[in-house]
């Protein structure tokens, strides 16, 4: 049976202000940067030429209507993408090191991206779709949790494929982990 979706995703849809340089007084410039890993990925697959949607909650806000914006121009399906009337956006600021690691600092306390409940599923879409994408950034709150176990359940149950992005983060919100030294004689799984 065809349909209508290669991909839908769940998850947060956000901003990222990134370093973009200094200012004449020496501070870090901030860069306002779509972000969320569950739409970037869908993105990544609209410029493959995949027919993608995402479902999410952005605030009633500058940033919620640029995100909209945004991922409408990339051509992913914003039918689902609803706007909370109370919470704001979520926004991340990003540090990024010489090394490349990057540090993270959400400021959603609460973001928009978690106010999504069960009762707001567009289940129709997810029965819809060959493949059905979350984070785990969707599981950190109850509401949000419980509305992503339905989503992969009534995806599942539609036959489609379920994709998990672990995207893990060290408690400091830093995305990569730092090896610890490994004991004499210890086992390779004893290390991280």
């Amino acid at each position: 049976m065809e349909k209508r979706f290669d991909v839908v995703a769940l998850g947060e849809l956000l901003i990222d202000f990134t370093e973009n340089g200094t200012s004449a007084q020496g501070n870090p410039l901030m860069e306002a940067n779509p972000g969320g890993a569950p739409c970037n990925v869908l993105a990544m697959l609209e410029k493959l030429g995949k027919n993608c949607a995402f479902i999410g909650k952005v605030g009633d806000d500058l940033f919620g209507k640029m995100l909209r914006d945004e991922i409408v121009r990339a051509g992913i399906c914003d039918d689902a993408l609803l706007t909370d009337p109370e919470a704001r956006t979520t926004l991340a600021f990003v540090k990024t090191f010489p090394n490349g690691d990057r540090d993270f600092s959400f400021y959603r306390n609460p973001g928009a991206d978690m106010m999504l409940r069960e009762d707001e599923l567009p289940l129709a879409m997810l029965q819809d779709t060959r493949i059905f994408h979350f984070g785990t950034l969707s599981m950190t709150h109850p509401a949000v949790r419980r509305a992503t176990k339905t989503a992969v359940l009534t995806a599942k149950e539609a036959g489609a494929v379920i994709s998990f992005d672990p995207n893990l983060r060290h408690p400091s919100g830093r995305t990569s982990r730092k090896r610890r030294r490994r004991s004499p004689g210890a086992s390779p799984s004893a290390t991280s």
